[in-house]
Formats: C-alpha cells, sequence, structure tokens
C-alpha cells in the first residue's frame, strides 16, 4: 500500500508541474487530489497515525490547488495583454519609406526595415495606384505574412 501512496505523489507532483505547461486547470486539480491521496495513504501505510496523515494531505492538496489557481490567474491575464512583439504588435504604427516602385517597397518602421505594399483594402481606386516616395510617413494597416501592409500617414497620426 505504501508504494500506491508513493506512486500517487509522484504523479500528482507530475500532474501539477504538467498545469505550469498546458494551463487548463484539470490537471491542477486531478494532480491536487492525487497528491492529498497519495500523501494520506503513504503515511498510513508507513506506521503514521491519521493524526499526522490528514493534515499533511491537506496541505500537499490546498498547496496544489493553490498552484492551479495562480497558474490559471497568470493565464487568463497573460490572455488579455495587447501583443507587443511580432509583426502583429506593428498594426497602427508609423513608419517611412525608404524605397517604392509600383509593386511595394520598403518602409523603417520600429527601428526595422520592412517589405511593404499598398493597403488594399478599404482604398479607393485612385488610392491604390498612389505611389510613395522615399520620406513619406505611412502607418502599417495590417501584414501579410513578413509583408506589411501600409496607406499615408494622415496629420493627426504624425503627432501621437
Amino acid at each position: 500500500m505504501a508504494a500506491f501512496g508513493i506512486a500517487l505523489l509522484v504523479a500528482g507532483a507530475v500532474m501539477v508541474a504538467a498545469e505550469a505547461h498546458a494551463p487548463h486547470g484539470a490537471l491542477g486539480m486531478i494532480g491536487g487530489l492525487a497528491l492529498l491521496i497519495g500523501g494520506i495513504t503513504a503515511i498510513l501505510s508507513l506506521g503514521g497515525s491519521a493524526a499526522v496523515a490528514v493534515p499533511v494531505g491537506v496541505l500537499l492538496g490546498l498547496g496544489a490547488g493553490g498552484w492551479t489557481l495562480a497558474v490559471g490567474r497568470q493565464v487568463v491575464h497573460s490572455r488579455a495583454r495587447a501583443v507587443r512583439s511580432g509583426t502583429q504588435a506593428l498594426s497602427g504604427r508609423v513608419g517611412e519609406v525608404r524605397q517604392w516602385d509600383d509593386r511595394g517597397g520598403q518602409v523603417f518602421v520600429d527601428g526595422a526595415l520592412w517589405r511593404a505594399c499598398h493597403d488594399e483594402i478599404g482604398v479607393s481606386a485612385e488610392q491604390a495606384d498612389e505611389r510613395f516616395e522615399p520620406g513619406d510617413r505611412v502607418v502599417v494597416e495590417y501584414t501579410r505574412g513578413l509583408t506589411l501592409c501600409v496607406r499615408r500617414a494622415e496629420a493627426w497620426e504624425l503627432h501621437r
């Protein structure tokens, strides 16, 4: 019976650790339950009294439950935060045209040179044929892979 209790302790610890890598709540709760039962079973089967086994098992279970709640809370907060890196974070940023031809060009945004094309969504035919010159200020509307789709910056956007 002691081997069963120790196996439950190990399995519970593994599940609680796995909860940190795949936070959904289920692994942490099952792991906490396994730690609680495993702690009580291991202590009782090794000759310990119930006065020791139950508080130790409860503490193990509460510790695992607290860990699961803390990890779950961090996951909820991280999903609510705005993207701060990568191409997704470039939407709305102002950049400067460095080179442009008929099909697109290069713009300098946030300290890097990016391949760019004209924003095709929500622009008129005249705006779509508009050429940019080096030094023109543009706004990133969206990204398509590693290509930024840009439009000419309006005056109010240059003073943010």
